[in-house]
Parts: structure tokens; sequence; C-alpha cells
């Protein structure tokens, strides 16, 4: 029998509806054992959360979230606002008993997430981040013939995350549209933003990192308030480039910026074994290049695969094979794992105890990018 599912959002900017897309799209696609239905919408922009609720389909909307978490019609609360305000919501959340998944980064540091991870686990309910390039079918790919041996040996793992939006010094910081540019706000730069969503899938497909030594730069010094006018120092990193050890003995690079001309989300990722290489591209998501060295030397060469097969990962849910699906679909199969794990009794990953793992990671990067020398992990 399915059960209904009520979902209480906080936020209605880009990440409310890539999330609430999900929410509602799921069951038409997923048999989870669950129906999410849109109950609630907090924010505290009265006339844009009306609007939000009506364009979506919430069935109400609050002021101020800390309402929408005291109510019992509610059973899970998705926190789609800046970083500085994921961890009081979701220790709340948690201590009423809710459900809690928020956008990623988990918390602007380690030391802020470490609550959160007790929140919820002292609570007993499920938890959840949205570190979505995870289910993008062919990194799905990747993970599952990895895991299979198919490369054998792992002696490189590299990735970047590409954009260029804050070039100009007239962008300011802080404010709704621009917070990410606020080191309040959003803790870091393209290290938390960016960077994070590489680390994460680099952990799971990888393993763990156990040292690095990172790059930093601010290339922009200071810029105005959106809300006051006023110049003010720029807190966040503009650009980070990393070397890691991982623990299997792979090296890795990782680089982020937010100052490369013509790219707008530029993530890639390669991985290189004894017995083969794997690469995928954000801009080109559906398809993967496979290297593979047992093939006759005649013959050997990058194949592309279009992962749009029914037996590869989520697809034999959506349409026939040779039609695609796009970034949105990812945050679909999210919720479907999510909703799924609360069926079998099994979390979906990154639980937030997994995702403080590439909190302290950033941690790391920032400090060496201060200090120029390797950190331990």
């Amino acid at each position: 029998m399915t059960k209904q599912l009520n979902i209480g959002m906080v936020g209605y900017g880009f990440m409310a509806r890539a999330h609430s897309n999900a929410w509602a799209n799921v069951s038409h696609f997923f048999d989870t054992g669950y129906k999410p239905v849109l109950k609630a919408v907090a924010a505290r922009n009265v006339s844009k959360v009306r609007h939000f609720a009506e364009a979506w389909g919430y069935e109400s909307q609050e002021s101020d979230w800390r309402h929408m978490i005291a109510r019992a019609d509610i059973d899970a609360i998705d926190i789609c606002v800046p970083n500085d305000l994921h961890a009081e919501i979701a220790i709340a959340a948690a201590g009423a008993g809710k459900m809690v998944l928020s956008e990623k980064p988990l918390a602007r540091t380690e030391a802020e997430g470490k609550p959160m991870v007790e929140a919820v686990e002292t609570a007993g309910v499920a938890n959840m981040v949205w570190y979505n390039y995870r289910r993008v079918p062919a990194v799905m790919l990747i993970k599952h013939m990895v895991e299979q041996g198919r490369l054998g040996r792992i002696f490189h793992y590299r990735a970047k995350f590409l954009q260029d939006w804050t070039i100009s010094p007239d962008v300011p910081q802080g404010g709704q549209a621009t917070w990410r540019l606020d080191v309040e706000a959003a803790g870091s730069g393209v290290t938390g933003d960016l960077l994070a969503h590489c680390l994460d899938t680099a952990m799971w497909i990888n393993g763990g990192i156990t040292s690095l030594t990172a790059m930093t730069e601010t290339f922009i010094k200071e810029r105005k308030d959106a809300t006051t006018g006023q110049s003010k120092p720029v807190g966040i990193d503009d650009a980070a480039a990393v070397l890691t050890r991982f623990a299997n003995g792979s090296l890795g690079t990782f680089e982020s910026t937010r100052y490369a001309r013509g790219h707008k989300a530029g993530y890639t990722l390669e991985i290189n074994g004894e017995k083969g290489s794997l690469a995928w591209d954000l801009h080109d998501l559906n398809r993967l290049q496979y290297f593979d060295h047992s093939v006759a030397g005649a013959q050997r060469g990058w194949t592309n695969i279009l992962v749009t097969d029914g037996d590869h990962p989520y697809l034999g849910k959506w349409w026939v094979p040779g039609l695609i699906i796009g970034y949105e679909h990812s945050f679909t199969h999210q919720v479907a794992d999510f909703l799924s794990g609360l069926r079998d009794g099994k979390p979906a990953a990154p639980t937030f105890r997994e995702a403080l793992e590439t909190n302290r990671v950033c941690d790391a990067i920032l400090a060496s990018g201060k200090s120029g020398q390797w950190v331990s992990l």
C-alpha cells in the first residue's frame, strides 16, 4: 500500500524548483511505496512564496519555517536556502521528529555540520544531502564499473568544475541572487559550491582522501554589498587547484573556478586504471567514454557509450533506448532512492554523516590554500 509523505520546502529559489520538480514527478515513474505531497513551502517574502506555492502546487505557504516545522501534517523538511541557514533549520526539524533533507554542502564548515549530524542521529530521523550528480546514470555506471574491477587498480582521479559568471567586478556580493559571493552566507566560494560536488563524487567512487595541498585565489578583492551598496572585502575563494592522495594509493587533481570564460557548468571527471579509463562530461551527460585496454591492439580505442538503455542505472523507468534525459532527472533519482530507502529501511546516501566528510575535505583545502602546506586528513 502506498503511503503519503508530506513535504515541507524551505526556500523558493533555483534549487527549490529542482527539488519540487523531483518530488512532484517521482511517483509517475518510480514505485517506491511512497507518494510525496507538496504540503507547504516557507520563506520570508510573502508575495514570492505565495507565487511559488501556486506555481508548483504546494497546498499552503508559511512566512516562517519554524511554523512549518511545528505543523503535525509535515513529515519531511527539504532545506533549499543559503548555507548559513542549514544548521539551525536542520537541527530544529530533527528535534521536531521530521525527516531532513539539505542542499549541499551540508554546512559552511565541518564544525558547523557536526551538530546537524548529531541532531538527526539522536532523533533517529531519515536524512540526506542533495549531491545530485551521483544520480546521473552515466556517473552511476562509472561507480558500478569501478566496483566490478573493470579498471583494475586505480592510478588517477581528476575532476574540474568551471564557470565564468563572477568575472565582472560589478557583480555584488550578498543578497538573494549573489549570496554565494558572501562568505558569511556561503562559508566559502568555489570550494564549497563547486568542488564539493567533485569531491563527493570522487570519494563515493574512489574512496577516501588521506592528504592534500591546495592553491586558492580571490581575484577581485572588494565588491559592493548587494543590500547596502557599500564596498567591502571579498572573503570567498574564486578559484582552487588541489592535489590529493587517496587511501587506495591513487593520485587526484581537482580544479574549480568561476573565472573560466566560456564555461557555465563545465564539470568533467576522468579515472585512469591499469585495465582502462573512464571519462564523463556534464555537457554531454548521457554519454560515457570508456577505454578498455584488453581489446586487441588494432581495435583498441576510446568507446562512446550512450547511456540510455533499460539496463543502465535508473533508465528502465524512463523512455525507450536512445531517448536522453537531463539534469533535472538526477534529482528525481535522488528522491526515488530516498523513498525506496524509507520503504526498505536503508538510508539513502549521502547521509548527513557521509556528507560531513566532504565538509572536512573542503576545510582542509581552504586551510592549505592559506598555508601552502600539505594537510593530512
